[in-house]
C-alpha cells in the first residue's frame, strides 16, 4: 500500500517559498542580467513554480523548459547563464551537447544549480569539470523549507526567520548537538496576520543532516548552515550499518573511473544476514568492451569500504560481497522503468 501526503498552500505560502529561493539565487551570484533554464516539471511541483517566481522577482530572464531534454539549439539561441536541474540531467545534457559538436565547457553557462536530490562531492566535481563552471546545491521539501549553498560553498543556509529547523535522533528520541546527525524537524514560522495552508509543528521530514555552523558565513550571512541532507528513504542497513545511495555514488564517481564510465549507476542488495549479503553495483560505459572491469571493480569496492568502514569487517569475513557489473548505453534497469529512477534497491 502506498501512502500519500497532501499539503495545501495559500498564495502567501507560494510567496514565502519564492522568497526562500530568491535568497538562495542571490547568494549564488545571480542577478537581473542572468538567463536561467528551469529543468523541473511544472504543475503540482512546488519547486519549479516557486523558482520561477523567485527568478522573476530578481529580474532574471526565465526559460521554463520543464525538462532537460530541450533542443540543444536553445543553448545558442538564448545563451543561458544558469540551469536548475540534477546531476544526471546535467551529465545527459553534456552528452547531447557533445554529440551535436558543442563543448559544454565553452557554453555560456556560469552556474549550475542542483536541486531536488542529494549527491556526492565526487559527482559534483565531475559536473564542474564537464562544464567548467560553478555547481551549487539546494535542498527543498514540499513540506516547507528551502536551503541553499552560497558562493562560499560552506554548507546550506537555513532560512531561520521563515522556518525553524531542529535536528532529532528518532532512535534516542532526543534532539542532537551541533555536528551530530539526525532527522530534519520543521516548524512553520509566520508573521502576525499571515496565513498558511499547512502549518507544520515539529514535523519530521525523514531527511537526515547535521548542523555545520551557526557562525557568520564568509558571504556575510548569519543563518545557520547544515550539511547536504540525504534521504532516509534511500538508506538500507546491512548488518545494522547504514548504506545510503550517496555512498554508492561517491564510489562510482572516483576520477579514475570516469574516463571510462558515463556516471549512470544502480545498485541492488540481495541475501540474508544469517548467510551473506551481496551488493551488486551496475555501472554504464560508452564502450563496455574497452573497460577494465577489474580496475573499475577494485576502485569502487575499495572506495566504498574506506567510506563505510563498518562493512569492511563483514567483507573480510566473506559475509558481505560487492559485485560490480558493467553495461553498455541503456543497459541499466532504470532506463526501462518510467518515473524517477531508484538507484539503490533492497531486494532482500
Amino acid at each position: 500500500m502506498v501512502l500519500q501526503k497532501s499539503f495545501f498552500l495559500t498564495w502567501e505560502d507560494w510567496k514565502r517559498y519564492a522568497e526562500k529561493y530568491a535568497r538562495i539565487f542571490v547568494s549564488q551570484g545571480f542577478t537581473q542580467r542572468d538567463r536561467m533554464i528551469i529543468c523541473a516539471s511544472y504543475g503540482m511541483n512546488v519547486g519549479a513554480n516557486t523558482m520561477t517566481l523567485a527568478a522573476r522577482d530578481i529580474g532574471m530572464t526565465i526559460i521554463p523548459t520543464g525538462k532537460c531534454t530541450f533542443p540543444i539549439r536553445l543553448m545558442n539561441s538564448y545563451q543561458p547563464t544558469g540551469i536548475v536541474g540534477s546531476v544526471f540531467k546535467f551529465i545527459r545534457l553534456a552528452r547531447r551537447m557533445k554529440s551535436e559538436g558543442m563543448n559544454p565547457a565553452d557554453s555560456s553557462l556560469e552556474r549550475l544549480i542542483i536541486g531536488g536530490e542529494s549527491f556526492a562531492d565526487e559527482s559534483r566535481k565531475y559536473v564542474q569539470d564537464l562544464y567548467d563552471c560553478e555547481v551549487y546545491n539546494t535542498y527543498g521539501s514540499t513540506e516547507g523549507t528551502m536551503c541553499g549553498e552560497c558562493s562560499a560553498v560552506s554548507g546550506l543556509h537555513v532560512p531561520e526567520d521563515i522556518a525553524h529547523m531542529d535536528i532529532y535522533d528518532p532512535n534516542t528520541r532526543q534532539y542532537v548537538r551541533d555536528g551530530e546527525p539526525g532527522h530534519i524537524v520543521l516548524t512553520t514560522l509566520l508573521k502576525p496576520g499571515e496565513h498558511s495552508g499547512t502549518l507544520l509543528i515539529n514535523y519530521d521530514t525523514d531527511d537526515t543532516t547535521s548542523v555545520l555552523s551557526r557562525s557568520r558565513c564568509a558571504c556575510g550571512r548569519t543563518h545557520m548552515r547544515i550539511l547536504n541532507p540525504w534521504r532516509e528513504a534511500e538508506t538500507s542497513r546491512i548488518f545494522e550499518v547504514p548504506l545510503n545511495r550517496i555512498d554508492i555514488e561517491q564510489a562510482v564517481f572516483q576520477p579514475e573511473n570516469m574516463e571510462q564510465l558515463t556516471g549512470e549507476y544502480e545498485a541492488f542488495i540481495y541475501g540474508e544476514e544469517e548467510n551473506e549479503i551481496t551488493l551488486r553495483i551496475s555501472v554504464e560505459a560508452e564502450d563496455k568492451e574497452a573497460c577494465n572491469i577489474r580496475d573499475i571493480s577494485e576502485t569502487i569496492t575499495e572506495s566504498l569500504l574506506s567510506h563505510i568502514p563498518g562493512l569492511a569487517g563483514a567483507y573480510n569475513d566473506d559475509m558481505f560481497k560487492v559485485h560490480v557489473h558493467i553495461t553498455g548505453p541503456g543497459g541499466l534497469e532504470l532506463h526501462h522503468i518510467r518515473g524517477r529512477p531508484k538507484r539503490l534497491v533492497d531486494r532482500r
